[in-house]
């Protein structure tokens, strides 16, 4: 076949994956503890026979928990394989105006990557030297907006009151703010959809929920943008999430308890990591997020980073413009914290 008829794309490259057990895996931002035991109770009493049916597709136990959750209605609630599938159907759904939709320069690297999959106009907005979102930025035209709250790779978060300003200043176009790491900080937009019907908020239960492997995301919105993404999904694939992730996902959104208490642990551990990594020479934005994106006042990012592959500690290096000198480090445990701490007061130290 002629290689002509390709579509030309620079795909998303995601942290390293080492599938040995022999590492400190803290590249990846997924959470170092283990999913609610409600989530465990439920996977043991799963019917596994039923396997051979389809899921449900309108994932109605799945939504109506989360629709619970959060008090809103199960038509303001839209459920998919990841925060990842979600935004792109969003994309998909809202972003075919000719005019460029704006996100920031320094942000989720998947933004673009959608855009030129699905052949949408864009444009970056730089954040300041401070790496802060700037909202009269977005006071513009455009074809929407999207950006994540806190943002990543800085962990930084915006107050609700910019976000407001943001969404006053372009109620015909949707505003899309990406809350993956929201549950660590900061204060979420979600309520804000009985104001205005054209925010779209996204979560994921990969980080502060314990269930990456499950890929379980969803969209808070107003009821017509739900039925729109809705019309999307239905129109490439009905059975996104599988029996699995709706039920385990279901007993997961439940057990308030243990989730207040695992994003307690790791928000003591993030702050306790950071005093560490101040002391050993390294500055970092105010992170809201479950890592941290530190700098080292004498070393370079990239030769720390290597330096600690070596000792099997894998952490997140951005080989990109402004932020080439940065590494994001995941929070893990306490113990895998120690572990990276003493590799780098060995790395530092040797460099003396």
């Amino acid at each position: 076949m002629n290689s002509e008829n390709f579509r030309k794309i620079e795909p998303y490259v995601p942290g390293e994956q080492p599938q040995d057990r022999d590492r400190v895996k803290l590249n990846t931002n997924e959470n170092p503890y283990p999913p609610s035991p409600y989530v465990l109770r439920a996977a043991k009493e799963m019917n596994a026979s039923a396997l051979n049916l389809y899921p449900d597709p309108e994932a109605r136990e799945l939504v109506q928990s989360i629709a619970d959750y959060h008090g809103v209605g199960f038509d303001n609630v839209f459920a998919g394989v990841g925060s990842d599938d979600v935004i792109a159907m969003c994309f998909m759904a809202f972003f075919n105006s000719e005019k460029p939709i704006l996100f920031p320069d320094i942000t989720y690297a998947f933004y673009d990557v959608w855009a030129e999959l699905f052949k949408i106009s864009y444009e970056k907005i730089p954040l300041d030297k401070n790496f802060t979102i700037v909202k009269e930025d977005y006071f513009r035209e455009n074809g929407g907006i999207v950006f994540p709250n806190p943002n990543a790779p800085t962990g930084i978060c915006m107050g609700l009151d910019d976000i407001r300003a943001i969404i006053e200043h372009n109620r015909d176009t949707a505003v899309i703010v990406d809350e993956a790491y929201i549950d660590f900080g900061g204060e979420s937009a979600a309520d804000m959809i009985n104001e205005y019907d054209n925010l779209i908020v996204t979560r994921t239960f990969s980080k502060s929920r314990s269930m990456a492997g499950m890929r379980i995301g969803y969209a808070i919105a107003d009821k017509a943008l739900i039925a729109q993404l809705k019309t999307i999904k239905n129109s490439y694939n009905s059975y996104t999430l599988s029996t699995a992730a709706i039920k385990l996902g279901s007993a997961a959104i439940k057990d308030e308890e243990y989730f207040i208490e695992t994003v307690a642990k790791i928000v003591k551990t993030r702050e306790n990591t950071a005093q560490r990594l101040k002391k050993l020479g390294f500055s970092m934005t105010d992170s809201k997020s479950n890592f941290l994106f530190v700098t080292h006042e004498k070393m370079r990012a990239a030769e720390i980073f290597e330096r600690l592959k070596e000792k099997r500690i894998y952490v997140r290096y951005f080989n990109k413009p402004r932020i080439d000198n940065y590494l994001r480090i995941t929070i893990g445990t306490d113990a895998e914290t120690d572990a990276l701490i003493a590799a780098l007061t060995e790395i530092l130290e040797g460099a003396k």
